[in-house]
């Protein structure tokens, strides 16, 4: 996916990934129980601050807080935006 936004600063752009539709045993899980995703791909990424050089890079996917970033969408597409600080870790 390619879209013309870039972060500033610390700060990356984060594709969510799917909410999981069944439980493991197999029970439909309904949209109204469903949880936010915790991880997703980084679409985009700042170039970090000067004493801080950025970590994460497009394409890495992140495990981040469950109410971690902000939602904004673009292109039509829901994306989370959030300080690196905020991502776990990288899988």
């Amino acid at each position: 996916m390619s879209t013309n936004f870039k972060p500033l600063a610390d700060r990356v752009l984060i594709e969510p990934a799917a909410a999981e539709q069944k439980t493991a045993s197999g029970i439909i899980i309904p949209d109204t129980a469903k949880e936010k995703p915790l991880k997703g791909i980084v679409i985009a990424a700042g170039n970090g601050k000067t004493d801080e050089p950025m970590t994460v890079k497009v394409g890495d996917t992140v495990l981040f807080g469950q109410y971690s970033g902000t939602e904004i969408k673009l292109d039509g597409k829901t994306f989370l935006i959030m300080r690196e600080a905020d991502i776990y870790g990288i899988f």
